[in-house]
């Protein structure tokens, strides 16, 4: 299986994440209505992103009759709900420069903290996930 475009979508988010980053770091009140934008795009990548791993990915390697991949894609799958969920939360949420501007130390706290567990996620996939994938191929 090819999975080039679900690690080019993991660059997309990355780079989202970085400039929602940036953003911030220059002031939450004062990037308010960038930051917003930021978290509608950055939520675009990661709805795509979420939406072909249900579709094509999962599916794929669950009727794969690998063992070894099944596990993996039921394990991924059933990690990823709870991490889905909170990303979808935050990001509705947050998405209303009104809100930022009224809370910013909220927002930080909770961007901090779903992020990175976003971030961690695919990190894992990066270095653990795509290479079985790639490795069942050969």
């Amino acid at each position: 299986m090819n999975i080039d475009k679900f690690k080019h979508q993991h660059l997309d988010i990355l780079g989202a994440i970085t400039r929602l980053r940036t953003l911030v770091q220059s002031g939450i009140s004062e990037q308010a209505g960038a930051i917003a934008q930021q978290i509608i795009a950055m939520s675009g990548f990661i709805k795509l992103h979420l939406a072909v791993e249900d579709r094509v990915l999962y599916p794929a390697l669950e009727n794969s009759g690998n063992a070894q991949l099944i596990r993996l894609s039921q394990q991924y799958r059933s990690e990823m709900d709870g991490i889905a969920s909170a990303y979808l939360a935050f990001a509705a949420r947050w998405n209303s420069p009104r809100l930022l501007i009224a809370q910013p130390e909220d927002f930080r706290s909770e961007a901090n903290a779903v992020l990175r567990t976003l971030y961690e996620r695919m990190q894992r996939e990066d270095r653990e996930f795509y290479p079985a994938i790639e490795a069942s191929a050969h």
